[in-house]
């Protein structure tokens, strides 16, 4: 195809970016974009010369797409992936991919058998520190891995609401916990702890504002994950441990410590762009192996951090295998 014609559900908070990426990319078209607040959609459809719409069934009727960015929160997915998969649009899902993991596993399937080109938005998997970290650890034998999410209190009105965010580690947190299975491979077995300890003044939250996850790797390494949003500021990293070795991300740099030796990797790319372009490169040439985070892989990761919500709810540890 000359140009992937691209349309976009959803045109605030992240979508912004896939926009600009997509609207520089010169093997891709904006031809229209969908959200439910017109003076949103009316703005970004202006400003990307698309056809605007507020209903996303009118959408599908009337414009041909090959593609589609899913950018919207996960409880207002409704049934867009399987109305865009029959027509044959491949897709790009913004992370998280559902709330439950049964919705997700036949949206799964139905994306599967359609064939279509499909990423979810583990964006960090394109950093350049990233691919060099996994790089290097794919023949070592990996100990522990450390993540942490340590960040402030989103405003938005609905993540503050776990029956539409699924509390910070589904929504935020989860670029960590997808980094470290990315890393480390499979996640056998989950324990939580979480607590709603000092934000309890917040208008109707009900999400933890701190949260404690334990992780047994199918490898036998041990993990960890802390996620809080107390904080006035933001720090995020993984840290993966062997035998006289340790790499360790931190924001988005790279740092390899061994016995005699350390190595500090600065990231160069801008891993939105990256992986944005992946996915237009994938669309236009059929290779989904261009893309680093599918929406399998969403649903993997979804499924640790429902699975860690569970064990905090009923204070037991669960085994992924046995989580439904």
């Amino acid at each position: 195809m000359d140009k992937v014609k691209v349309g976009f559900v959803g045109v605030g908070g992240i979508a912004s970016v896939h926009l600009k990426n997509v609207s520089e990319n010169e093997h891709a078209e904006i031809v229209a974009v969908c959200d439910i607040n017109e003076e949103n959609a009316k703005k970004q459809g202006e400003a990307y010369n698309a056809s605007i719409y507020t209903d996303f069934d009118l959408m599908l009727e009337n414009e041909h797409l090959d593609a589609l960015f899913l950018s919207i929160p996960p409880f207002a997915h409704g049934e867009i992936e399987e109305k865009a998969v029959q027509k044959g649009i491949h897709l790009f899902v913004e992370k998280p991919v559902e709330l439950d993991l049964e919705v997700a596993k036949k949206k799964a399937n139905a994306i599967r058998e359609s064939g279509v080109i499909n990423a979810s938005g583990y964006c960090l998997r394109y950093l350049d520190t990233i691919q060099k970290a996994k790089e290097y650890l794919a023949d070592k034998k990996i100990a522990m891995v450390r993540g942490q999410y340590i960040s402030s209190f989103v405003q938005t009105p609905w993540y503050r609401i776990m029956s539409k965010s699924g509390g910070q580690l589904v929504e935020q947190s989860t670029h960590v916990m997808d980094l470290m299975t990315y890393l480390a491979g499979d996640i056998e077995k989950v324990s939580a702890n979480m607590s709603l300890q000092v934000m309890d003044d917040i208008e109707h939250i009900d999400i933890p504002d701190v949260t404690s996850v334990n992780v047994t790797f199918s490898s036998g390494a041990v993990g960890h994950l802390d996620s809080s949003f107390t904080q006035p500021d933001h720090r995020m990293g993984v840290e993966v441990l062997g035998r006289d070795f340790r790499v360790e991300l931190v924001g988005t740099n790279l740092k390899i410590v061994e016995k005699d030796d350390t190595e500090t990797i600065e990231s160069k790319v801008d891993f939105y762009e990256v992986q944005d372009r992946a996915f237009i490169e994938a669309v236009r040439t059929k290779n989904q192996d261009l893309i680093l985070a599918s929406y399998e892989d969403g649903l993997k990761t979804l499924a640790v951090t429902l699975a860690a919500n569970q064990s905090n709810q009923e204070d037991k540890a669960i085994r992924l295998a046995d989580f439904n």
